[in-house]
């Protein structure tokens, strides 16, 4: 006697058959493991799904075939991505599977065919339209969200929380993540405040085994547990050292690594360091241990013939020029877009070897290697200098073992015996135990829009539908109110209400105007949305917009300030104003007239980068949020001479940025 699941072909790529007592599914192609036919069976019953699965085990398929299932039927798919360079990925993917016509792209400085079946977009972009209560949102079906475990981001965790509270209750969502310890907790607090029906589907099968392991420069690859008895047994206090004491002579164990590993590349090498990269891959290339390909430097040469010749002249192209005939590159998110893609095509053809890269590469991004390496386990998270955690270990060395080529991927680990922690690596290489935990906290967008769309008990219902409350209190989270959060509204809602974008209890004009402002939106409504901005001329905008953009950082080096009248009249005009005189963005104007003017005086982007030691993909970065911030203000204003000006505004960026290709 057989089962029949209630299961549907889709357009003829869904094959069912069956062998004895067992439902085989074919898909694309690829035969299904039980997890991806369990997952088709919840979105038929119109469920959510949280899969927490093996990176490499074939998680996207899910979505293809939601996408598959939804995309004649005039309602939309979102598939949103942490991060841009995931967004872009999956729009080539998706325009090669489904045609340009099908598939859009917003990210905030891009938007191209936002009304197609498929969707895909940033987070924080789902996150804004949902909040607004967009009608845009009107059709949409599913909402995909890749790497879900980003809600435990400190810094951006708060946005897949909101994204998910605020998503419309006939909405189905699927979660993927690699490795998920709490996935149930996670599906059930879905479940709890969306009213619907929550699966949670677990694999913790990769389809490649994985094989961790450590390099000690004495020792070479080698086992932890040898690492520490090694260590014990000659009792010797290892001292830290700054690494510029090292000699020049010093092992560089990278290099060694490598030697070692021949047999098992192409090898990701992740490195937490962009200078590094690039040092680390000269390195291997002087070290001779690879013969130059002919076909790489054909390859190469034809790629960059038709680009301009600064971006041959920089020191990254040059760099990378040097290498790549020997089969090494590297990747950072401070590369320009042709060079990042140039490396991106060299690996997915099979003739780059080792790539040095960050671990924004780890992100999502469809390029398994056979090892995976780390140059340390740890790193600076912009605060602290740290161990990596099990969830950051995991999905990196997810990355390596490729489904249908390999039989195993191996993972190896550098140790540095000046800061070797025994239980603690042992900890963080064994298994991923890093639930996913609350990084609820209100944004004063948030306060606004919830201010505008609802009344004081919707808004108590709505603060009470934190995953933080629901870890708290489980079924009873709406029955509780957490302190934090309310004290944190309430501090908000009284800082509003004391700069008038709140008057008895309702939004103010400028209140209404910050409701389409994400970040910065007291400064930005401060401005923007009073009269202020009216005594702004085009180049006085786009510096004060640059210096609500403009992240500081120590290291950063400008070599031509533009001290002129005007950027002396914006200054007085600042501190003519109560609230903008005390923030601290406009301490940088200075610095940042070195950027934003010779955009203003239509240089090109090879000349702003020259006038700074950013390297140039963060230059580009730094444009593209301007961008993103103009749009903003755009959306929001309804003043045609400011949206005017801010139009002209971009226009002078994109002339600046020239045929760079952003996407």
């Amino acid at each position: 006697m057989y089962l029949i699941l209630g299961l549907f072909l889709i357009k003829s790529e869904l094959f069912i058959c069956l062998k004895s007592h067992i439902i085989v599914m074919e898909y694309k192609g690829f035969t299904l493991d039980k997890f991806q036919v369990d997952a088709i069976k919840s979105i038929e019953k119109n469920h959510s799904v949280v899969v927490s699965a093996p990176t490499g085990s074939g998680k996207t398929l899910i979505a293809d075939y939601i996408i598959d299932k939804y995309i004649d039927k005039g309602i939309t798919v979102i598939y949103t991505a942490p991060i841009k360079a995931l967004s872009n990925q999956k729009y080539k993917d998706f325009t090669k599977a489904y045609g340009k016509r099908r598939v859009g792209l917003i990210t905030g400085d891009i938007t191209i065919n936002p009304g197609a079946p498929i969707v895909i977009m940033t987070t924080e972009i789902y996150r804004n339209m949902a909040v607004l209560n967009d009608p845009a949102l009107d059709k949409v079906a599913y909402v995909i969200f890749d790497e879900i475990h980003f809600i435990n981001d400190v810094q951006r965790g708060y946005v897949w929380e909101e994204s998910i509270i605020f998503s419309h209750k006939r909405v189905r969502m699927l979660c993927l993540s690699a490795t998920i310890p709490n996935a149930l907790e996670f599906a059930e607090w879905i479940k709890a405040i969306k009213g619907h029906e929550v699966d949670t589907i677990i694999n913790e099968n990769r389809p490649v085994p994985l094989h961790r392991m450590f390099f000690e420069n004495e020792l070479g690859i080698t086992t932890l547990d040898a690492i520490k008895k090694n260590r014990d047994n000659k009792k010797v206090v290892y001292r830290r050292v700054r690494k510029f004491n090292q000699k020049e002579n010093d092992i560089k164990p990278h290099l060694e690594l490598v030697s070692l590993i021949k047999d098992k590349l192409p090898c990701f090498f992740f490195t937490f360091s962009r200078q590094k990269c690039q040092q680390n891959a000269l390195e291997l290339a002087k070290a001779n241990i690879f013969e130059t390909n002919e076909k790489i430097i054909t390859y190469v040469r034809k790629k960059l013939r038709d680009t301009p010749s600064e971006i041959n002249n920089l020191k990254s192209t040059r760099d990378l020029k040097a290498v790549l005939p020997y089969g090494i590159a590297f990747h950072h998110a401070g590369l320009l877009p042709i060079i990042k893609e140039l490396v991106e095509e060299l690996f997915s053809k099979g003739l780059i070897k080792v790539l040095y890269t960050t671990e924004t590469f780890a992100v999502g991004i469809n390029m398994p290697a056979k090892s995976v390496c780390f140059d340390s386990m740890m790193k600076f998270d912009g605060v602290n200098y740290r161990y990596l955690n099990s969830k950051e270990y995991f999905q990196i060395a997810g990355r390596a073992g490729r489904r249908g080529i390999d039989t195993e991927g191996f993972a190896y680990a550098i140790v540095d015996l000046r800061d070797f922690n025994y239980s603690l690596l042992k900890k963080i290489t064994t298994k991923d135990t890093e639930p996913i935990m609350s990084q609820f906290r209100l944004s004063v967008n948030t306060v606004l829009n919830i201010i505008k769309q609802h009344t004081r008990d919707e808004i108590d219902n709505i603060l009470c539908k934190n995953f933080n409350t629901y870890q708290k209190y489980g079924d009873r989270f709406d029955k509780e109110k957490t302190a934090v959060v309310y004290r944190n509204f309430n501090n908000i809602y009284k800082k509003l209400e004391s700069l008038n974008y709140i008057e008895d209890g309702k939004l103010t004009p400028k209140g209404y105007f910050s409701t389409r402002i994400y970040s910065e939106e007291i400064a930005t409504g401060e401005i923007f949305g009073t009269d202020f901005y009216k005594q702004l001329d085009h180049y006085e905008i786009l510096l004060i917009i640059a210096c609500l953009s403009y992240e500081p950082k120590p290291k950063n080096e400008f070599y031509m300030r533009y001290n002129n009248k005007s950027m002396k009249v914006l200054v007085s005009k600042i501190n003519s104003d109560n609230y903008l005189r005390n923030l601290k963005h406009f301490t940088y104007i200075k610095d940042i007239t070195a950027l934003v003017y010779p955009c203003y005086d239509s240089s090109s982007i090879f000349d702003i980068i020259k006038n700074t030691n950013l390297l140039e993909g963060d230059v580009i970065r730094f444009f593209r949020q301007i961008v993103d911030r103009l749009g903003q203000i755009r959306n929001a204003t309804d003043d045609d001479k400011l949206i005017s000006m801010l139009d002209d505004c971009e226009h002078m960026i994109d002339h600046s940025m020239g045929d760079i290709d952003v996407i």
